[in-house]
């Protein structure tokens, strides 16, 4: 999560809900995130953790979407 806040244009980072047992797929270890969907004000996507799947919401400046989801690509 402080990976993601750090990047250029993320204001901040809001932890949605959680879902256990669940898994992103083969090859997906925790840590690992897939983007969803752009939304207003920011990017939806779920996270692998321990115990399942983590929704969290990225939120970005104005315009900073593609750009930070470039970013997320090399974490």
């Amino acid at each position: 999560m402080k990976k993601i806040e750090a990047l250029h244009g993320v204001i901040g980072v809001i932890i949605g809900r959680s879902y256990g047992g669940k898994s992103l797929g083969l090859g997906t270890g925790t840590g690992s995130i897939r983007i969803q969907r752009r939304v207003s004000g920011g990017l939806k996507a779920v996270m692998q953790s321990e115990k399942g799947l983590q929704e969290i919401f990225i939120r970005t400046e104005p315009g900073m979407e593609d750009e930070v989801q470039e970013q997320m690509k090399s974490l």
